[in-house]
């Protein structure tokens, strides 16, 4: 198996999507596990940690200023978690999962869908960034993307993420963009939203 440090936590419910939690830069694996359980009760949770140090916190990539990613490291990194999540797949015996991801790990997600679409089944990017600026043609076909922003964040700009959204979009996903009244941290309308959101998409694949 690729090395990530991670935590693994079995479904208790079998029809439900298994979530790949992503931390933001600071994070660890048990950072999101609780979030995971808040939005999809029941299902499988893989949460790896970021291999990358910045001032000894984790991050998913490197980054040259905040802001401004190093995209070859981004790259790189997306490759190498897509790696992981095939042989957790197989380790675990888990479907594609939707990834659940807080800033620099969304920042990840949207760089897998991008580069390896087929190893996610969906994505919850919150607060996330456009994280390449020469992104490869992607096929997203129908993917279920939920796009949460905040009108007031100091890191990630508006006009970025309505990008992200629009690229995700021209590549076949079905986003789901909203604006929220909050920050950069998350808010209870978060953890609502993507629990609905989830409910509904597993609906639809049931």
């Amino acid at each position: 198996m690729t090395e990530f440090i991670h935590r693994f936590e079995p479904a208790t419910s079998a029809h439900l999507p298994p979530l790949l939690l992503l931390h933001g830069t600071g994070g660890d694996e048990n950072d999101l596990l609780g979030l995971g359980k808040m939005i999809s009760p029941g299902s499988a949770l893989l949460s790896p940690r970021g291999r990358v140090l910045e001032h000894g916190m984790p991050r998913f990539f490197r980054r040259l200023s905040e802001g401004v990613f190093d995209e070859e490291d981004v790259r790189r990194r997306a490759l190498e978690l897509g790696d992981f999540i095939a042989d957790a797949r197989k380790r675990y015996d888990i479907a594609a999962p939707v990834a659940v991801g807080f800033s620099n790990g969304a920042n990840i997600a949207a760089a897998l869908l991008l580069l390896k679409p087929d190893v996610l089944a969906g994505a919850v990017l919150l607060r996330a960034m456009v994280p390449l600026s020469d992104p490869p043609t992607a096929n997203l076909a129908g993917k279920p993307v939920l796009l949460l922003s905040g009108q007031a964040d100091p890191i990630v700009p508006a006009s970025n993420s309505a990008k992200l959204a629009a690229l995700l979009s021209e590549a076949g996903a079905r986003v789901d963009y909203k604006v929220l009244t909050a920050g950069h941290q998350l808010s209870q309308a978060d953890v609502t939203l993507a629990r609905n959101w989830i409910g509904s998409v597993d609906a639809k694949a049931a």
